[in-house]
């Protein structure tokens, strides 16, 4: 679980660029950090009620950090760093039984001509893991990326080459919201990404998908939800 202190409610005005945005709080506008590079064009949607979490430095240009967005009735955690402290507390608390018992779990490892977001050990050997937020679900479906990403696309390629070299390699998704029954890659939106995914599976890489609780100030791991690699009709 990850909880945010001494959060504020504001109301989403406009996006100014990748990060940052403005909202209007206690009645003026306010220019926040908006800690997700995605598009995000179905949440961030004028009038939308969204949280803020303080800047931990009060020298910082903007004093507050997006974390949340309420979208069609229900809270959508947005913040990118979320999905791997998730992923880290639930794996080095052994919530995750799918995954081995494990030794050695370290984050930001760098192998190869990449850095991967896990590293750990289990009876079985070394593994790689890279993990993924998700923000968009259509009917029921997270579907990732909602923008072009080459650097997910080679990510996935090369966890595939460490699969063959003998590593156990992964690629998790975190659903970011509670509404979601099922994950696809996004096909329409980037279709090389998901041509890479699902050459990555052929390859030996292990896929999993796991949606959240969120709470306007909380946001934890729940349950794993199945991954349709299928390329539409």
């Amino acid at each position: 679980m990850l909880s945010y202190t001494d959060i504020r409610y504001a109301t989403w005005v406009a996006r100014l660029n990748r990060f940052s945005g403005i909202v209007r709080l206690d009645g003026r506008e306010e220019r926040v950090h908006v800690r997700n590079s995605g598009r995000l064009r179905e949440l961030l949607i004028p009038g939308a009620q969204v949280v803020l979490e303080p800047a931990a430095r009060p020298e910082r240009a903007t004093r507050y950090t997006l974390i949340a967005v309420q979208a069609k009735g229900q809270w959508v955690n947005i913040d990118s760093i979320a999905p791997n402290r998730l992923l880290e507390q639930a794996l080095r608390m052994g919530r995750l039984p799918e995954f081995g018992a494990m030794q050695e779990i370290q984050a930001e490892v760098r192998h190869g001509a990449s850095r991967f977001d896990l590293a750990f050990t289990t009876a079985t050997g070394p593994s790689l893991m890279e993990v993924k937020g998700v923000t968009l679900v259509e009917n029921g479906v997270a579907r990732f990326p909602d923008a072009p990403t080459l650097r997910g696309a080679r990510h996935m390629r090369e966890l595939a080459e460490a699969a063959e070299a003998g590593f156990r390699a992964w690629v998790v998704f975190v659903i970011q919201r509670a509404d979601a029954d099922s994950f696809q890659p996004n096909w329409r939106t980037d279709p090389d990404f998901a041509a890479a995914l699902v050459e990555a599976a052929q390859r030996g890489v292990h896929i999993r998908a796991y949606r959240c609780r969120v709470r306007p100030g909380v946001v934890s791991l729940a349950d794993e939800v199945p991954v349709d690699l299928s390329a539409p009709a």
